[in-house]
C-alpha cells in the first residue's frame, strides 16, 4: 500500500529571517511505520502538494497551532476526493476535538508499537475514530532511526548552506514550565533512549550539523556526561535547549561539538549573565529565549530585560509573545479569568497578542514585542549575526577536519563574505 505523509505549511512571521528546518515529527512517525509501506512526503513549507498523486491513505502530521487550520483544509480536499485521512502529531493532540471533525482517524499519543494495528484496522475498514495512547507511552527503546531517506535534501538550504538535521535522544521533560505544553503531551518522565541506539543513528547521520531537540538536555548530569562523551569522537556540530550549568558538563559538550544552544533569559540577574559568560568561555554560542507578557512583568521590567540583553553578549535573541496554548495552565488560568479574547489559531504563532496581558495592553505588548526585535537587532541584522554563527562553525569545522563545502568555496552573498 502506499501512504501520502504530509506536513502543512504556515505563515512566517513578517521581518524575521525565514528558513526551513527538516521536520522532526513526521519522519519519526514514518519510522513506526510497518515495513511494506510505500510512504511519499511532502513539507509543504518547500513544496507544493499534489493532491492528484495516487496513493491509499493520507496521514497529516501537525506540530504547531499555527498548522491546524491549513491541515484541516488539505483533509477536507483529499476527504472530499474519496481518501481516508488519519492525523497525528502534537498540534492534532493540542486541538483533537476539532482535528476529529475533518478526519476519518485521529492517532494521539507516540506512534511506536501501535501502527500495525492502526494499518491492520484501515484495512479491514474498521479504523477508528481515535486512537488514544497519551497516558500509555510505548517502550523507549522501541524508537527506532527516523526514516530521514524521506527528505528532499536539496529543498532544506538556506542561501546554499545547508540545514541541520534533527534528532532526539530522549523523551519527556520533568520539568512543567508555567506556558509549556510537554508534561500533558509527553508525561513528566525523563525518558532516555538506549545510549548504544542514540550514537548508532547518530553515526548513520550523513549530516555533520544537527540540532538535537529534546525538550531539555539538562535532566540527569550522568545521562549528559555520556551522551557527551559518546558524541565526542562523532565530531558532530549541534545546537539544542538548555545544557546543564556544571563546568565539566559545559567542557564535554563542547569537546561533543556543542555550536550553540538555546537559552531562557527570564530575569536581569548575575546568574543570567555569568551562565551566558560560561557558555561562551566554553565556546558555546547563546541564542536567548526571551518571554514577553508574563504576569509578573510590568512595561519597565520588559523594556529593563531587553537593555539588559545588549550587556551580555548574546549571539543572536528569539523574542516571543507570551502564547496560552489549549492544555498548559497559562491556558486553564486565562480562560477561566476570561482573558483570552482570539481563538484564532494562525494567530498562535508566539508573535501576536491573543489575550489581555495584567499590566498593560494587547495593544502594547504587540509593540513591546517588535521593539525588542529593532533594538536588539538594531546594529547588526538577525542574518548578520547568524551568519557569525555560522562563522564560527566552519572555522571549528576546519579545524577539526569535519568541513564539507558544497563548492570550493562558499560566497555568502548578502554579506560578500568568504567562506
Amino acid at each position: 500500500m502506499t501512504l501520502k505523509l504530509i506536513y502543512p505549511k504556515w505563515n512566517k512571521l513578517p521581518g524575521q529571517t525565514t528558513f526551513n528546518l527538516p521536520p522532526h515529527g513526521p519522519v519519526v512517525f514514518a519510522a513506526a511505520l510497518p515495513s511494506d509501506i510505500e510512504i511519499f512526503f511532502t513539507d509543504e513549507n518547500v513544496e507544493s502538494i499534489n493532491f492528484d498523486d495516487e496513493c491509499d491513505l493520507v496521514a497529516i502530521s501537525m506540530m504547531l497551532s499555527t498548522q491546524v487550520k491549513r491541515g484541516w483544509a488539505i483533509a477536507d480536499e483529499y476527504r472530499s476526493r474519496g481518501k481516508k485521512v488519519i492525523f497525528g502529531g502534537i498540534a492534532a493532540m493540542l486541538h483533537a476535538e476539532e482535528t476529529m471533525e475533518h478526519a476519518d482517524s485521529v492517532f494521539l499519543g507516540e506512534a511506536e508499537t501501535r501502527m500495525e494495528q492502526v494499518i491492520k484496522d484501515w484495512k479491514e475498514s474498521k479504523l477508528q475514530k481515535v486512537y488514544n495512547y497519551m497516558t500509555q507511552m510505548p517502550p523507549v527503546e522501541a524508537v527506532g532511526p527516523a526514516r530521514r531517506d524521506l527528505y528532499k535534501k536539496e529543498l532544506y538550504n538556506h542561501k546554499g548552506v545547508q540545514m541541520a538535521d534533527l534528532f532526539h535522544a530522549s523523551r519527556g521533560c520533568r520539568f512543567s514550565c508555567y506556558p509549556c505544553a510537554v508534561s500533558y503531551l509527553g508525561g513528566r518522565s525523563f525518558r532516555p533512549r538506549p545510549m548504544d541506539k542514540v550514537i548508532e543513528e547518530l553515526s548513520a547521520i550523513e549530516n555533520n550539523r544537527l540540532f538535537i531537540v529534546d525538550n531539555s538536555l539538562a535532566q540527569d548530569k550522568e545521562w549528559e556526561k555520556q551522551l557527551f562523551k559518546e558524541m565526542i569522537p562523532l565530531k558532530k556540530k549541534w545546537i539544542s535547549h538548555t545544557i546543564e550549568d556544571d563546568p565539566q558538563i559545559l567542557e564535554l559538550a563542547a569537546r561533543a561539538g556543542a555550536w550553540y544552544v538555546y537559552q531562557a533569559i527570564y530575569d536581569t540577574s548575575d546568574y543570567i549573565k555569568e551562565r551566558v559568560k560560561r557558555y561562551h568561555d566554553h565556546g558555546i554560542g547563546v541564542e536567548g529565549t526571551i518571554l514577553l507578557g508574563l504576569d509578573n512583568q510590568t512595561e519597565d521590567d520588559i523594556k529593563k530585560l531587553i537593555d539588559f540583553l545588549m550587556e551580555i553578549n548574546l549571539d543572536l535573541a528569539e523574542f516571543t509573545v507570551m502564547t496560552p496554548f489549549p492544555h498548559t495552565k497559562a491556558w486553564d488560568d486565562m480562560e477561566r479569568q476570561g482573558r483570552i479574547f482570539d481563538k484564532d489559531w494562525n494567530h498562535y504563532n508566539a508573535g501576536q497578542t491573543v489575550f489581555t496581558p495584567k499590566h498593560f495592553s494587547a495593544e502594547k505588548l504587540a509593540q513591546l514585542y517588535d521593539s525588542a526585535w529593532e533594538t536588539f537587532y538594531k546594529e547588526e541584522s538577525q542574518e548578520e549575526k547568524m551568519f557569525q554563527l555560522f562563522f564560527n562553525l566552519v572555522n571549528r569545522e576546519m579545524e577539526d577536519g569535519t568541513y564539507r563545502p558544497r563548492n570550493k568555496r562558499l560566497i555568502h552573498k548578502s554579506f560578500g563574505r568568504e567562506v
